[in-house]
């Protein structure tokens, strides 16, 4: 099953989630409004982002849905 850490440091308003382990050869690019995504140093594949600025109520992040499920129970595309 895959996991998502979320890590919020309120001394520095910085809000990191990572969908994957971060890694030693990570690389930034900001995207804008302070949001920046995190990517592998070597594939290039995203494994997380980072807000800046980030207190909780934040307009840049409206809500987070989670559903848990099996993936068997998910309908395939028509």
């Amino acid at each position: 099953m895959a996991q998502i850490k979320i890590f919020y440091e309120p001394e520095t308003e910085l809000l990191s989630v990572f969908w994957q382990v971060p890694r030693r050869n990570q690389i930034a690019t900001e995207l804008g409004d302070g949001v920046i995504l995190i990517k592998d140093g070597m594939s290039g594949e995203p494994i997380g982002l980072e807000v800046l600025s980030y207190r909780p109520g934040d307009d840049r992040i409206d809500a987070v849905s989670v559903e848990l499920g099996r993936m068997s129970s998910v309908q395939p595309a028509s």
